[in-house]
């Protein structure tokens, strides 16, 4: 039997999840069973617990669905324990170095308390100093062992399930569990107090609690808000039921009546039923009103005197005008806005038009990556819709002639991208796009993430000094209601890197489903129109862009690759599109295709890959065609962009440190042999999850059509997809 169990639930937290884990596997006192709760056993969450599952015997993962909630998953984890203790841990925390010994320390001084009090502190997701708002609710409490009776303040409801340990046998014996609905952490802090014979606590932070960009899921606005009062009122009865007394319900009437204050006194929590809520709010506050209670001072002890009466419209006046005063005046248009986009601001109050939707792609460089695989698509399964893709001046030669279109900055652009319906991007549109009501925006990404991305690039001064604001890329994130995955790494990644409130589409990239719809005439034509010589093995040469280097360098010199690699083979360079073109010294074995519109094209066109860190790898592991990476500045690019995973132990491909090792791989054939497939293999199993040619169809059902999830395709399983072929020349190996 370990000495802990440790449950951790993990809804919506797969990004940090690893993190999480790690801090208890971590721990220096290690006789602990390890609980990771998940939604279901294929979800992002599971894999991670899958994953550490595999290499330590000490975790446990279980299995709770969604509809059950936090205090489900809880409970489900409660069920699985069977260590001494439990502790409960959120997904997206940390257990501080060093924690288990001391509560085991504790836990022994104390001779087996029912339940172990400790402190943790509260970090912002941003900036700003962690605070500890457990120090001063255990700063009174006796230095050993001693009963409720003798700390009634103490009363569990001010403190979240993880800032305390429970003995599970204690749980066990008096059958508690977590409360069903929302609110469970305030009922069960009051439930496992009224239960405890003997308590203690440990002056020392145990949890490292990392506050969400979002904030608490208890503070939006809903229906939910009313089930406070379930938990308040469950709370009480027990207490009465228990006889307790009025020296140990006084404070705990008090402190759950101040969080059914807040809640009464912030309108924007309840936007209907307030009226239901403050009337039920007084029934309970009379029913439950210990004998001599007497209301605090000052402005909090006038609102306990209001809801005791029932006055409701006096409680809106006293605490509802600042509310509404501070709402009127953030919903006046910005100066800026009234001075510069006269004619935008006037037509936003123009009725959005159902049937239009805007494109836009890489900042309006032209018509590419997911933004036009998916126009084109809804053009088949949505005939009905209006399209406009957005470019930039001197770019409209960039788009086919049969796409309508309106130039950046121009009064069309304002007008379209105030009415259109839907917005779908895979970069951001400009600051002052406002996000209307009714209107979908769907974030495409046009990548896998290596490299760090959006606020995780804030550790990166060399990044961060060229990404702007982060404040402000945080606003354009909050316009997102979809954001598109090709694979569960970039999921995590994404809700690491661009917190907000959207749903991830884990449908896979739109603009890759040509690698397995794509025929052998089809890779011809490409070939022939690139240019590329019969009989030749193209290697197609595609560096990222460095944060470092101020234009584009090639950093291989592609002449003497030719020489040395071998005879059939030529060099496709295609540049990052940051670069018009790859300034490549023209020859018969070099070709620079960093001007061609289609990446796609250029992908089914090559017959092998050379990449350093750039994304495209990961699009192109769908063709299962040779990869090799070439990094010969690792080191330097992970200092100083920040990666998400180590390239060099996980790699698509053979890795070449230098031009010579670079050539050898190629001169020997080694970059398309039998351990080359094999690192191939299992990097398109963790890359290539959702790629499978119907990605653009399960966009526009989801996103433009509205349909429901479950009538969404299912991805095909890697095993049976058929990525296009190779060209002949390639076949061989």
């Amino acid at each position: 039997m370990p000495r802990f169990s440790i449950i951790v639930p993990s809804h919506g937290v797969a990004a940090r999840l690893s993190q999480a884990l790690d801090s208890v596997l971590g721990q220096s006192f290690g006789d602990l069973q390890l609980i990771p709760v998940c939604d279901a056993p294929d979800s992002p969450a599971a894999a991670v617990a899958d994953e550490h599952a595999q290499r330590d015997s000490r975790v446990t993962p279980v299995d709770s669905p969604p509809s059950a909630g936090l205090s489900g998953a809880r409970n489900a984890g409660m069920r699985a324990a069977t260590g001494v203790y439990v502790l409960f841990l959120d997904g997206d925390d940390l257990l501080l170095p060093g924690a288990l010994a001391a509560l085991d320390a504790r836990l022994t001084e104390t001779d087996g308390v029912d339940v172990l009090y400790v402190e943790h502190e509260r970090v912002p997701w941003w900036e700003g100093e962690p605070t500890n708002p457990a120090a001063p609710l255990l700063a009174g409490a006796p230095e050993g062992a001693f009963a409720p009776d003798d700390l009634p303040e103490l009363t569990g409801v001010q403190l979240p399930a993880w800032s305390a340990v429970y003995r599970r046998a204690f749980l066990t014996e008096h059958r508690l569990a977590f409360p069903d609905s929302h609110f469970t952490d305030l009922a069960w802090g009051g439930l496992t107090t009224l239960a405890a014979g003997r308590i203690a606590v440990l002056r020392r932070v145990v949890v490292r609690h990392r506050l969400r960009r979002q904030g608490s899921r208890l503070n939006l606005p809903g229906p939910h808000q009313h089930a406070l009062l379930d938990q308040v009122d469950l709370v009480l009865t027990r207490a009465a039921e228990a006889a307790l007394p009025a020296e140990r319900i006084r404070p705990l009437f008090e402190q759950l009546f101040s969080q059914v204050l807040k809640t009464a006194s912030r309108p924007e929590r309840l936007p209907a039923g307030r009226r239901a809520f403050f009337r039920r709010a007084a029934r309970l506050y009379r029913r439950h009103r210990p004998t001599g209670f007497r209301p605090p001072g000052g402005s909090l002890g006038v609102q306990h005197r209001l809801l005791a009466t029932g006055a409701y419209t006096a409680f809106r006046g006293l605490r509802g005008a600042n509310q509404l005063t501070s709402g009127a005046a953030e919903r006046l248009p910005r100066p800026r806005m009234l001075r510069t986009r006269l004619r935008y601001a006037r037509d936003l109050h123009r009725p959005l038009d159902p049937n239009l939707a805007v494109y836009c792609a890489y900042w309006g460089r032209g018509y590419a990556c997911n933004p036009a695989a998916i126009h084109a698509k809804a053009r088949e399964l949505a005939p009905h819709l209006r399209a406009v893709f957005l470019v930039e001046s001197g770019q409209e030669h960039a788009l086919p002639k049969d796409v309508d279109y309106a130039v950046i900055g121009s009064r069309r652009y304002w007008e379209v991208l105030a009415r259109a319906t839907y917005l779908v991007n895979n970069a951001n549109f400009a600051e002052g796009v406002v996000k209307r009501p009714g209107s979908v925006h769907l974030q495409t990404q046009h990548g896998t993430p290596l490299k760090t991305m959006g606020v995780d690039q804030s550790s990166y001064p060399v990044v961060a000094a060229r990404s702007g604001s982060f404040t402000r890329l945080l606003g354009r994130v909050d316009r997102w209601d979809f954001n598109l995955s090709s694979n569960r790494h970039s999921t995590q990644m994404w809700e690491r890197a661009f917190p907000g409130s959207y749903e991830h589409l884990e449908y896979g990239y739109p603009r890759n489903d040509v690698y397995y719809t794509a025929t052998a005439e089809d890779v011809a034509r490409i070939r022939r129109r690139l240019g590329i010589p019969e009989g030749k093995t193209a290697v197609l040469y595609a560096p990222t862009h460095r944060d470092h280097h101020t234009g584009f360098e090639p950093g291989l010199d592609l002449e003497a690759f030719c020489a040395a690699a071998g005879e059939d083979v030529v060099v496709l360079l295609r540049a990052h599109y940051f670069y018009d073109r790859g300034h490549a010294k023209s020859s018969a074995r070099i070709i620079d295709v960093t001007a061609h519109r289609s990446s796609e094209d250029v992908c089914l066109a090559a017959d092998a890959l050379v990449t350093d860190y750039s994304s495209i790898m990961f699009d192109y592991a769908n063709l299962d065609r040779p990869i090799v990476v070439y990094a010969d500045d690792w080191e330097v690019y992970r200092e100083t962009r920040g990666v998400y995973f180590d390239l060099m132990t996980e790699p698509p491909g053979p890795v070449a440190r230098t031009p010579q090792e670079l050539a050898a791989v190629f001169r020997d054939g080694s970059y398309a042999g039998e351990e080359a497939r094999a690192l191939r293999a299992a990097f398109r199993e963790r890359f290539c999850d959702f790629d499978d040619g119907r990605a653009a169809e399960r966009v526009v059902r989801r996103v433009l059509l509205g349909e429901p999830p479950e009538a969404i395709p299912p991805v095909i399983p890697l095993a049976e997809r058929v990525p296009a072929p190779a060209a002949a020349t390639l076949v061989r190996s």
